[in-house]
């Protein structure tokens, strides 16, 4: 009898964010793309959402004890490999989620601030934005704020790629490691290009700027894919590159889903045609 070989040890992260009903974003999103980079997911959610391609109708938040108890039992038992936040809804869950990852020391964090909508839409209260540069931020390896986010966490309008790199500096000056300011909401050529900075490298990152409505959910993919891959043993810019080329990729191929702003197909490199 041949002897029972031990298995082969899965990478693992956990994403804390909102659970969207329409499957474009949230929690939905993230899966899909752990699942897509073979990395098991792991949740704790932060909210449950009533939305779909036009729009959210209802948000119920849970209680910032019961996102921390999640957060406790994915650590304790199944290990991390790589932590992404998203939608964390307050500042008290903003707190405690900091809390728990200063304490229990999980993988890497990729925090997806969710404060702004592409749109321009605010998400997040004045105290919800001070807990997250206080307490969260100074935790993160890679931060990825859209336009509108960046904006705001540095003080500056983003109009023109100096704009983009001066924000990153002083978003960076806040604590993370490195910061991502994501171009997708900016106009022109300058539309789908970000920028890196980690204190030392400033580097701006551009595939190529793709057409569509379907853009539900891209910052939620692009930070899980960013975990996944880190997870998997890259480090934060090569992550962040690798997730960037996941993102585009999926964007060329929008869901035929709903009469709004719908998703895009997280498994399309997997399709045969």
């Amino acid at each position: 009898m041949r002897p029972m070989e031990t298995p082969k040890r899965v990478p693992t992260a956990l994403t804390i964010a909102g659970s969207d009903s329409g499957g474009g974003a949230g929690i939905q999103a993230d899966l899909n793309t752990f699942s897509y980079h073979r990395v098991h997911g792991t949740t704790a959610l932060t909210a449950v959402t009533a939305q779909n391609t036009r729009g959210v109708t209802r948000v119920d938040v849970l209680p910032a004890a019961a996102v921390a108890a999640q957060v406790d039992a994915v650590v304790d038992d199944l290990g991390v490999g790589a932590v992404k936040t998203g939608m964390l809804v307050n500042a008290e869950i903003i707190s405690v989620v900091a809390w728990r990852l200063k304490s229990l020391k999980p993988g890497p964090l990729v925090v997806d601030p969710v404060m702004v909508s592409r749109a321009g839409a605010r998400l997040i209260d004045d105290s919800a934005v001070g807990a997250l540069k206080e307490h969260l931020l100074p935790l993160a390896d890679v931060v990825t704020p859209n336009r509108h986010e960046a904006q705001l966490l540095s003080g500056l309008d983003l109009q023109t790629l100096e704009d983009m790199k001066e924000a990153a500096r002083r978003i960076h000056q806040l604590g993370p490691r490195a910061v991502l300011v994501k171009g997708g909401g900016m106009s022109g050529e300058l539309r789908g290009l970000d920028v890196w900075f980690d204190g030392e490298r400033m580097e701006t990152l551009f595939l190529r700027s793709v057409k569509t409505h379907n853009t539900h959910g891209t910052g939620c993919t692009l930070s899980a894919a960013i975990a996944a891959w880190m997870a998997l043993g890259q480090a934060p810019f090569e992550a962040t590159r690798r997730a960037k080329t996941f993102v585009t990729s999926a964007l060329e191929h929008p869901l035929p889903l709903g009469q709004g702003h719908g998703p895009f197909s997280h498994f399309s490199p997997l399709d045969p045609s």
